[in-house]
This record gives C-alpha cells, sequence and structure tokens, in this order.
C-alpha cells in the first residue's frame, strides 16, 4: 500500500514516519514538501530578539525521513485528482492508494487594509527576521507599539508571547518609559485563547497587564493599519511606530485549488473524529488542515480557534494508525475529537512563563490549570529541546 503525505512539519512528518515504523515494509510512505527543512515553529517568537536564529530551530528532514524508509519528495503539490488518485506536483504527478493532507495555513493578510504592507508577521523564518531587522531600526527613534491579532485570527497565544518578550525587550533596551505599549484583540475577554478560557487566566493576564503597564483592548477588530496607526473598527485610533499583527490562517492553495477535496470556505478538510474525509475512505487530514468548529460563540468581533503543535502531533499519529488498521482490514478506527485532545502548552512570558495544561482542549474539561513561572522559561526551553532531538532523530512514537 502506498499512501503520500502532504506537509512535512509537526503533523506531515509524524504521520509519515509512524505509519512506516508501523506498516514495514507492507507501507510504501511518500512525503512531498517544498521546503527539505523541517522548522520549530513555535520559538520563532525569539528570532526578532536575537534569543534564537532559523537555523537553531531548524534541520534537514531528508537524511531523517531516508533513515526510517520514507521517500522524500522536495516539490510543491499543486493539487490532486481524487478520482484517479494523483498528486500532482511541480515535478511530476505522485499516485496513491491514501492520502494524508497536512499543509499546515496561508496567512490571510488582506483582512483589513495596510495589514501586509504595515503590520509584522513572525510566523515565518521571513518574517521573524524583518521584524528583528525593523526592531533594530525602532529602538534608534522609539514610539508607540500595537501588538495582538485581527478579527478572524485563531493564533493568539503567538501574540501573547510575543507582547510579553518585547516588553522584556524594550526594558533591556532602556527605551521602555519611551514607549506606548498596545495589547488588541478580538477575545470576549484576556486569555479566552481561542479555547474558551481556563479558570483564573483572565484575571492573571489583566495582572500581567497592570504590571508591565500595558493597554489593552479587547473585542476589537482592526478596520487598517497604516506606517504610522493602528486605527480599531471602534474608530480609535492608536499612533504605532511598530505593529506586529497575528492575521487569520486559511487552507493552502493545494487544497482550494483541489476541488475533489470538498474543502470548507475556509480551505479546511472535512473529516470525522478519526480524521478520515467525510466522503473520501482513502483522504485523511492531519494538523491545521483539519476543519475545526470552534466550540464558543464570539461577540461582535469574530475569532477562530488556534491548532498548535501539540494536537498537530497527535493528529498525525492518529491518521496513521488508523491507515494501518484499514490496511489489516479492520473497521474499528481511532477516534479523538480535536476538543477532546489533552490542551498542553507553555506560553513563554518574556523569560517568564505559563504552563497551561487541561485534559481536554475545549469544555467541557474535568481538569485545567494556569501555572505561572516567573523566574525562567525553563519549560518552554526544555520542551524545544526535546521536540528538536526527538524529530531530529525520528522518535514519533514518542509523546
Amino acid at each position: 500500500m502506498k499512501t503520500v503525505v502532504i506537509g512535512g512539519n509537526f503533523a506531515g512528518i509524524t504521520a509519515a514516519l509512524e505509519l512506516k515504523r508501523k506498516g514495514k515494509d507492507q507501507q510504501e510512505v511518500v512525503l512531498i514538501d517544498k521546503s527539505p527543512l523541517f522548522l520549530f515553529v513555535p520559538s520563532l517568537i525569539w528570532v526578532p530578539f536575537g534569543r534564537r536564529d532559523v537555523k537553531d530551530i531548524s534541520f534537514r528532514k531528508d537524511t531523517i525521513l531516508e533513515k526510517r524508509g520514507v521517500d522524500f519528495l522536495n516539490a510543491e503539490a499543486l493539487e490532486v485528482d481524487t478520482v484517479n488518485q494523483i498528486v500532482k506536483t511541480d515535478k511530476g504527478e505522485v499516485n496513491y492508494d491514501h492520502l494524508v493532507v497536512a499543509t499546515g495555513p496561508k496567512v490571510k493578510y488582506d483582512v483589513a487594509p495596510g495589514v501586509k504592507e504595515f503590520a509584522h508577521y513572525i510566523g515565518t523564518p521571513n518574517g521573524a527576521m524583518k521584524t528583528r531587522k525593523a526592531l533594530e531600526e525602532f529602538k534608534k527613534n522609539p514610539g508607540g507599539i500595537v501588538v495582538g491579532a485581527t478579527q478572524n485570527a485563531g493564533c493568539m497565544g503567538a501574540a501573547y508571547e510575543f507582547l510579553f518578550n518585547i516588553e522584556k525587550w524594550l526594558r533591556e533596551q532602556k527605551i521602555r518609559k519611551k514607549v506606548d505599549l498596545y495589547w488588541i484583540t478580538p477575545e470576549n475577554y484576556l486569555g479566552h485563547f481561542g479555547i474558551d478560557g481556563i479558570k483564573g487566566g483572565e484575571t492573571m493576564l489583566k495582572s500581567f497587564m497592570k504590571m508591565f503597564n500595558i493597554h489593552f483592548r479587547t473585542e476589537v477588530g482592526v478596520k487598517e493599519v497604516f506606517k504610522d496607526k493602528v486605527v480599531l473598527n471602534t474608530g480609535e485610533e492608536i499612533p504605532a511606530k511598530f505593529t506586529m499583527l497575528m492575521p487569520p490562517f486559511v487552507g493552502v492553495d493545494f487544497v482550494t485549488k483541489s476541488p475533489g477535496l470538498q474543502a470548507t470556505p475556509a480551505g479546511y478538510i472535512p473529516v470525522t473524529d478519526d480524521y478520515r474525509h467525510v466522503t473520501l475512505p482513502n483522504v485523511w487530514a492531519a494538523g491545521i488542515a483539519v476543519d475545526v468548529k470552534p466550540p464558543f460563540t464570539c461577540g461582535e468581533v469574530p475569532f477562530s480557534t488556534p491548532k498548535t503543535g501539540y494536537p498537530s502531533d497527535e493528529t498525525g499519529k492518529i491518521v496513521a494508525e488508523n491507515i494501518i488498521r484499514v490496511q489489516k482490514g479492520k473497521t474499528e478506527l481511532k477516534k479523538k475529537a480535536w476538543g477532546k485532545i489533552p490542551g498542553i502548552c507553555v506560553m513563554d512570558a518574556g523569560k517568564k512563563e505559563v504552563i497551561i495544561l487541561s485534559d481536554k482542549l475545549f469544555k467541557p474539561r474535568n481538569f485545567a490549570i494556569m501555572i505561572p513561572n516567573v523566574f525562567y522559561d525553563f519549560s518552554k526551553v526544555l520542551f524545544e529541546k526535546y521536540f528538536l532531538w526527538k524529530t531530529r532523530n525520528g522518535y514519533s512514537q514518542l509523546p
């Protein structure tokens, strides 16, 4: 049986390695990705401040995959013909028996005028390095700063991390008193995170905002971004010499240009709780490519739910296990809805951290806690080192 995996970061590389580990010679696995590098995306928040370089948090994945028996095609997947079971790439066509879509997101910069032109984005290596350069210029002539997320965004956590890191950086540069620092978010309240919050989270974040003298606006959207200000949907204009915003994510072109995948309007793959396509039994999705319905009601400004590294890794494992079960003729598949995956996150707060643990990502939960560590971001660093070591060595079976 031949399985083709599209995308090779958290979800994709885990699915490919697990498929080969469990299927052995009975599984031919091909991973297609336009990037030869694995990137530990959570650590990009440190790149603008020089705490990490991109080379510190990335490595070539072809040697790891080859060592584990996975074929790697360094190509861009353009579209899939689901009838004839063929993936079309810029380097030719690849047939499949099963297809795993683990493509990650496309950033929707056109969510509001000026976001692409005047707001920085730290979610890519290039964006993180551009932000580093912009901050070096900013400190020569400091002024207002706006950090936050736009309407429809789902990745609020990374923006919170950047906020507290830039506050720390401003103090280190001895220019904090010259800067009015603003946080803007579409969340109903601080600490919603797109998961309907965790008990005590709002109180904790409000105390952080007061402690660090950060102005904040909740339930706001971005009307327009200019070189020197951000205009909110409320009409408020916030002066800003530097702006960093997390825009919304949508599905990648490979998905939206493949009508056979029957993607949602946002470009995500509709799946059941076993991550199998709702109508295509040999198509699966893992990670950000999965369509996840938010379990909460937004206020006047819409926002979405996060799709972080841990659930992506878990869904990659579930997909691999289920394809192996299908291969063996089993009908009972492993099921775990996205919202029932445990919440495990370490939010960096500028050489401090908040450890977030819950038995389920979405409510109702039996257990959920936020633990602040005001001394050092030891857990964040430890998780980074562990995950890089695990992936670099192909130990996909580890948690």
